[in-house]
């Protein structure tokens, strides 16, 4: 079982505050009347305190059809072990504040068929797709399995394999969730402009046009972009946004996308 690395730090890790919390922000979200589940999204990874809300844009949206998901596929990525492809956990479960997670054991086809190692060591300090799991536990259940996949150096090809193999040929009742923040201690002003370019690149499904600093999950991202080209999905904005929005510290921010990827329509809509 892999324990919570950063609870009582990116969020609480008193389960009853954790769960007002989460809770308190999926309420805030307003989900537009009839609006689809979309096949993937783009989800941002700080602390609660900063990109919560944000997060919950993507939550909320999960919430309202938590009775058509049947799994979810995390990638993220590996901030704090050196990484080249993409690595899987043997753990069989997750804790949370809230609860264990299971595990897909989809992860052990990857790694048998070479699209993932696995390897707990990557995984053990990682945030990235930690923060993810109380959202998903109060949104849609702790039944659910997660299939968590951290992102180390790695093409854009290489990675939209990895996600399709996840997804499988079967892809109803699979979400995929992309965990990323944007640019990384810019001025505001600055780092909303760089964050609009990278929000236009995301939109047009140009995974080239995303720099290495211009996310740090920009492995992740590209490759998820990748895999959305070929499935034929359309990105949605939902939200963009700064920690400047919730510190009021305009010096040095952090940016935090929400997008949705749906299945037809019209890309780059916001």
């Amino acid at each position: 079982m892999r324990l919570p690395a950063v609870a009582g730090h990116f969020y609480p890790a008193d389960p009853v505050a954790l769960t007002r919390l989460v809770d308190r922000l999926l309420d805030a979200i307003e989900v537009p009347p009839g609006e689809p589940l979309a096949q993937g999204y783009v989800v941002p990874h700080a602390g609660y305190r900063f990109s919560g809300l944000i997060a919950a844009e993507v939550y909320a949206r999960l919430r309202r059809h938590a009775d058509e998901i049947l799994r979810v596929v995390l990638v993220g990525p590996a901030h704090r072990v050196p990484l080249k492809g993409c690595a899987v956990p043997a753990t069989g479960l997750w804790r949370t504040p809230l609860g264990d997670l299971p595990i897909d054991p989809v992860a052990r086809v990857l790694a048998a068929h070479g699209r993932a190692v696995t390897d707990d060591t990557p995984h053990a300090p990682e945030h990235s797709l930690e923060v993810q799991l109380p959202f998903l536990q109060r949104a849609v259940g702790d039944h659910l399995p997660v299939l968590p996949i951290v992102v180390g150096a790695s093409t854009v090809d290489d990675v939209a394999d990895t996600i399709a193999a996840a997804v499988g040929a079967e892809s109803a009742g699979t979400v995929v969730l992309c965990s990323t923040d944007l640019s990384h201690f810019l001025p505001d002003n600055e780092a909303r402009a760089v964050d609009e370019r990278t929000a236009q690149a995301v939109l047009a499904l140009a995974a080239d046009r995303i720099g290495v600093r211009d996310a740090c999950g920009v492995f992740a991202l590209r490759g998820l972009i990748g895999w959305a080209r070929r499935a034929g999905l359309a990105p949605q904005l939902l939200r963009l946004s700064t920690s400047a929005d919730t510190s009021g510290d305009l010096s040095r921010v952090v940016g935090y996308p929400a997008f949705a990827l749906h299945h037809g329509g019209e890309a780059a809509q916001r």
